[in-house]
């Protein structure tokens, strides 16, 4: 699932939220683009604010791969430059990643981790920086090929059904023969927690 998003983040309803972030936890992949960053979903798998830096002036914008082995930045040059993009600038308040695969720096100075990749339970998540509404940002080379690399590293054919289920196993259905001792909390078969 490609996730872009830009004022109306508070208008997604909650019960969304939490349907993505299952499928993303049972292996559905999930890049978040531009601010999206300050979406629900992204803000809930990171479980962090995710906020930053930002200007909105035109101005030039070079992302550099650091992370060139990476399937991500497969094809791409060591940098490559956007001409007219809105500035985002450190810090950026989200959980250490797996891989940083791009930086970003800005005519005016500042720079920015622009592509980083995190696990959430079965579900690969990628979250790319560049993606202002107002410049042809996707319309550019590098960009369309940062998106095909990401789909394709994101999808994930061995998602686990149901991982966010926690069922209690009744004593006479253990895979080995055990003798329950000790007093449970739970009653035999009881639903466990979702």
């Amino acid at each position: 699932m490609v996730w872009w998003g830009h004022r109306a983040h508070g208008d997604v309803a909650d019960e969304v939220v939490e349907r993505v972030a299952k499928r993303v936890w049972e292996g559905m992949g999930l890049i978040v683009l531009h601010s999206a960053h300050f979406s629900k979903i992204f803000k809930r798998l990171m479980g962090s604010p995710c906020a930053l830096n930002w200007r909105e002036a035109g101005e030039r914008e070079r992302l550099w791969v650091v992370n060139p082995g990476h399937p991500i930045a497969k094809g791409l040059p060591a940098h490559f430059e956007l001409e007219n993009e809105e500035m985002y600038g450190e810090p950026f308040s989200v959980p250490e990643p797996l891989e940083t695969v791009f930086v970003s720096w800005f005519q005016g100075g500042e720079i920015f981790r622009s592509g980083l990749t995190y696990r959430r339970g079965a579900g690969n998540v990628f979250y790319f920086r560049p993606g202002h509404e107002t410049y042809p940002t996707y319309y550019d080379e590098m960009i369309g090929k940062v998106l095909r690399n990401a789909v394709n590293w994101a999808y994930n054919p061995n998602r686990y059904p149901n991982i966010t289920e926690a069922p209690n196993v009744p004593v006479d259905k253990a895979l080995e023969p055990i003798v329950a001792r000790g007093e449970g909390l739970h009653s035999a078969g009881e639903e466990g927690f979702k």
